[in-house]
């Protein structure tokens, strides 16, 4: 049922509130027809669907929703007049709704869910993708500009020829696993669970010779025979496996001696394989279940850290777009100042009170700060392509929205002090709440389950075999009459074995002719090898795991203490920077005051100008700096998504339910 657009606005008013919903609203009920076409996804997560009924459904492979490329209708929506107005808070919003790294990476918890499935079956891990992507690293702030090299002065950039320079706008990708890139062995075989039904039918027809009619009463023995088997089987946990068989067979055969003929014969047998040493045990046959669990935890954590990392570059972007466009405004600001000291030159040179000379440097001074305007302008316009990259599902394949330019609503603030708990409570956090370290902990808790296996099989294989078959036979009497009798003279078989199928199963079911039978099965590897080698190797590879998960632990300290200390720095420069922008104001304002009465001359206040525009520029950086160490804080932390309001059920559905934040009056 398609639900009426001003239904949705009531329902954003009641969930949000009238003043939070009124542009959300309007841009839904103002988005062209194309937009709401591209629109149109209730989740982004993947359905994995089954066909069929229930009795046919396990035959049918199951069918997984096709992925989709289609932006969602926060994309649009956040568009007025050529510009896409972004907050922050929709710039993570998009991310979570359209990056493709977070999208590949719903369905890696899917993925372990039909190894959780196929462990149930009784066979064997495929193993899941511990990889994650990190976003391109993007122009940065403007202290480092993407394939440029800046001078001491900050001002023009020149494009650097590097390759390698090319790294900054391709995304990188690592993977989490502490375990070894060789699996470990498969250890002792693994019952299969998943019960099996065979069934068999046959019909024949054979002529055969006899050298002698002593036994058949005839020199050839013509014979039609139809027969059918049937058998079910099941493995359960403990290694048991039991196999029930029905074999019935319909003989109508030319022997002269047979009593019955056409006659059925049938046997319903069971048979108990119960492994004693290798193979023993439901802690054993069951490990692969139980590491399918860990993996659907891992991919779960997997998923959570790959959200990490890309909230966080998200945030990193967001605020080096904003350090970028106040670096373009610092470039105006000093071209502005350029020109009116070429304009006022001019005046004074015009009358003949200031030599041509200083109109020349002045001039000078005006296409520097072009260049520079020109120069941040295009940095711009490199980080705006690499966020709509990251934020789209298009990228620049829309061309809605490539000639769209980003306005960031946000402005980066420093608090006066950042109340910091001491650096052990940080390090303390980060070891609880950093996804990957968890992940990394459960592979070793697998890597313990599948050692398990490994030393099982060291065992020598000990099974018992029990089996009980009940057997029958029934028929009719053979019209021709005895070989060598007289005709008409009757055959005198024991009637209890005449009938048909109804005889046959009476006498199955009565246990008329049973046969038991018990036995021991024992192979012993008088060197096992192989099997040594396995654990000794899983087994080094366990102690490297560890290591790894030391080496993690220890990372996180080093993250988390350098983050604390990059922060510490950020705001000691900020505080810095904004104290020299202040001196520099005072000591140019004082210095075209000596200009205005001849005391100084163009060089020394185009000089202060630029010193100016450096400190601008230079806290410019300082707060951009700022805003990225605390963003990488939280990241070593584990704690963004909880510092940035971010719903794990949200993000794993991909859909947002807040709305689009208003864009601001006159825009």
């Amino acid at each position: 049922m398609r639900i009426p657009r001003f239904l949705t606005c009531i329902a954003m008013k009641m969930a949000f509130g009238s003043g939070a919903s009124v542009f959300f609203c309007a841009s839904v009920l103002t988005l062209p027809m194309a937009a709401q076409q591209t629109s149109g996804i209730s989740s982004r997560e993947p359905v994995i669907s089954s066909s069929g009924m229930r009795l046919t459904s396990p035959y049918r492979a199951n069918q997984v929703s096709g992925a989709s490329f289609a932006n969602s209708a926060r994309t649009y929506a956040l568009i007025k007049a050529g510009n896409m107005y972004l907050s922050l808070q929709d710039a993570i919003a998009l991310a979570l709704e359209n990056n493709l790294d977070i999208q590949v990476q719903r369905y890696n918890p899917m993925i372990a869910g039909t190894e959780s499935k196929r462990a149930k079956g009784g066979g064997l891990l495929r193993g899941l993708d511990y990889n994650i992507r990190e976003l391109p690293q993007g122009v940065g702030g403007p202290g480092g500009p993407l394939l440029t090299t800046l001078g001491a002065s900050a001002s023009l950039s020149q494009v650097s020829a590097a390759s390698a320079d090319l790294a900054v706008i391709n995304q990188q990708q690592t993977s989490l696993s502490v375990q070894s890139a060789i699996p470990y062995s498969g250890g002792s075989p693994i019952p299969a669970y998943d019960p099996f039904l065979n069934l068999a039918i046959n019909a024949n027809h054979t002529s055969t010779p006899q050298t002698s009619p002593f036994t058949t009463g005839t020199y050839n023995l013509l014979q039609n025979q139809v027969s059918g088997d049937g058998s079910y089987g099941q493995g359960f946990s403990t290694g048991t496996r039991f196999n029930l068989s029905y074999v019935a067979n319909r003989y109508n055969t030319g022997s002269l001696r047979a009593d019955y003929n056409p006659y059925t014969t049938a046997s319903l047998g069971l048979t108990i394989t119960q492994p004693l040493l290798q193979g023993f045990g439901i802690d054993v046959n069951r490990r692969f279940i139980r590491i399918a669990a860990n993996e659907e935890k891992i991919a779960n954590l997997v998923f959570n850290q790959q959200l990490i990392t890309t909230v966080s570059s998200v945030i990193r972007l967001y605020w080096d777009l904003v350090s970028l466009r106040g670096d373009v405004r610092v470039k105006e600001q000093e071209l502005e100042t350029a020109q009116k000291l070429y304009d006022d030159n001019k005046q004074q040179v015009d009358v003949g009170t200031l030599a041509p000379l200083q109109l020349k440097l002045a001039a000078a001074e005006v296409a520097r700060a072009k260049q520079d305007l020109i120069n941040s302008q295009s940095l711009v316009d490199q980080q705006e392509i690499i966020l709509k990259n990251v934020l789209t599902r298009t990228g620049a394949g829309d061309p809605s929205l490539d000639s769209v330019q980003i306005i960031p609503l946000d402005h980066i603030t420093v608090p006066k002090s950042d109340n910091l708990p001491p650096v052990g409570a940080l390090v303390a956090e980060a070891l609880k709440s950093r996804p990957d370290l968890a992940q990394a902990q459960i592979e070793i808790t697998s890597a313990g389950i599948s050692l398990k296996g490994s030393k099982n099989e060291l065992l020598p294989q000990l099974n018992v075999v029990a089996g009980a078959t009940n057997n029958a036979l029934a028929g009719s009497i053979n019209p021709v009459p005895p070989l060598g009798s007289a005709p008409g003279t009757p055959r005198t078989p024991d009637p209890f074995l005449l009938g048909g199928a109804g005889a046959v199963l009476s006498q199955i079911f009565q246990r008329n002719f049973p046969d038991y039978g018990i036995g021991f099965q024992l192979n012993i590897p008088l060197r096992n090898r192989v099997a040594q080698a396995d654990v000794a190797r899983d087994q080094l590879q366990l102690r490297q795991s560890e290591v790894r998960l030391k080496q993690a632990q220890n990372q996180v300290r080093v993250e988390v203490q350098n983050a604390l200390v990059t922060l510490r720095r950020a705001r000691a420069s900020y505080d810095a920077a904004v104290e020299t922008r202040q001196l520099q104001q005072e000591a140019l304002e004082a210095e075209q005051q000596r200009f205005s009465v001849g005391q100084s001359t163009s060089f020394f206040v185009i000089q202060y100008e630029r010193d100016l525009a450096q400190a601008r520029s230079t806290e410019v950086i300082a707060m951009g700096d700022y805003a990225k160490a605390k963003a990488a804080l939280d990241r070593a932390l584990g704690t963004t998504l909880t510092s940035n309001n971010i719903s794990l059920s949200e993000a794993r559905a991909g859909i947002v339910l807040r709305p689009p934040n208003p864009i601001p009056p006159g825009q």
